[in-house]
């Protein structure tokens, strides 16, 4: 059986979890945005959660169409399938994955091997040569499906300490090699998710999480143009290793809320990214040397995810908790609000 002290640990852990992914939310329900997933060739196609719904528009914002199938579920992540982006993917809290073929128009349940066991889907990555190999980050682990999210087994040898991963990524260069972010930090696998190895040095001491001082990883991202860098985005500050997760260095310090939910890189240029979080958005043009506010024209400071167009990198959407949605077209200078219904504001000229 488990002692007190394990299970007052294990509790910590999911409250710290359960905070990060829900009670920066604490704004108007039909106006946070919980997810934004961008066409990877198309920039005027955008799918966006709520907590309420799932909408998509065609014309870039213009207008949008709300699918009833989620009208009664709360969708948590959404995910366009690369190599065939009419099929898109939605996972649930309390209903585990819905997948749609024809770019939303029809939902169909893919839940076997989850369906008794996930009660919140928190992320859902993609091989990039073979879109039938899927991983997914939730509330009870990792899971792997080879067929399109038919069936989904269990991926979580070496992370005996782990009740939730928070979120996952994969080197698009070595697409055998995964990170998990989880409650206790970060783990790396080297054979496709069948092995984990915890990887916290430099990012969280062993006697910290044995005393329930976790650190909860929202985001991870390994740089594009490089596989040895990866970045990671916590609950207790932003972090990054050269070394492919062997060591890890905070990187902005000076900022001045260290929570942050969100990362964003740029595609081609190493030294451009950007961060959200409770205190707005920020963006380095140097690696994370030096960090700038970029927040002309949100109504908030509450980020709750930012996305950046593949196919135009100064374009980007950005989800608030409880202002609704935005969208920069000038590297984030500067914000207009996106309505979710009817016509769309431009963004000022800069």
């Amino acid at each position: 059986m488990m002692s007190l002290r394990t299970c007052m640990a294990t509790l910590f852990r999911l409250s710290v979890c359960l905070v990060g992914l829900f009670l920066l939310a604490c704004g108007n329900r039909e106006s946070a945005v919980v997810s934004i997933a961008l066409h990877p060739s198309n920039p005027n196609i955008v799918y966006v959660a709520t907590n309420d719904a799932v909408h998509k528009t065609r014309d870039g914002g213009g207008t949008w169409e709300q699918f009833p199938a989620f009208t009664a579920r709360r969708v948590t992540t959404l995910a366009i399938d690369p190599k065939l982006p009419a099929t898109v993917y939605a996972g649930t809290m309390g209903d585990a994955i819905y997948k749609s073929p024809d770019g939303g128009q029809h939902w169909l349940p893919h839940n076997v091997g989850l369906k008794e066991h996930v009660s919140f889907i928190n992320e859902i990555i993609f091989h990039p040569d073979n879109t039938e190999l899927l991983y997914l980050a939730t509330t009870v682990g990792a899971f792997i499906s080879k067929n399109g999210g038919r069936e989904w087994e269990e991926r979580m040898a070496g992370m005996k300490e782990v009740h939730i991963v928070t979120c996952i990524t994969m080197d698009h260069q070595h697409p055998r090699v995964l990170y998990a972010g989880t409650t206790g930090g970060t783990y790396r696998s080297e054979d496709g998710g069948t092995s984990w190895q915890k990887k916290n040095n430099g990012l969280i001491p062993d006697e910290v999480l044995n005393a329930a001082m976790a650190l909860g990883v929202n985001v991870l991202a390994v740089d594009p143009r490089n596989s040895e860098v990866v970045y990671a985005a916590t609950t207790k500050g932003l972090f990054r290793s050269i070394n492919r997760g062997e060591y890890w260095e905070q990187i902005g310090q000076g900022l001045s809320n260290q929570f942050i939910s969100t990362l964003a890189l740029h595609p081609t240029d190493a030294n451009i990214f950007y961060i959200g979080g409770p205190d707005g958005v920020r963006k380095t043009i140097d690696g994370g040397k030096t960090w700038q506010p970029r927040n002309e024209g949100l109504t908030t400071t509450n980020i709750r995810t930012i996305s950046l167009s593949p196919s135009d990198p100064q374009l980007l959407y950005l989800g608030t908790n409880g202002s609704g949605l935005y969208r920069s077209t000038d590297g984030g200078q500067h914000w207009a609000p996106v309505p979710l219904t009817g016509p769309t504001q431009a963004a000022p000229a800069p």
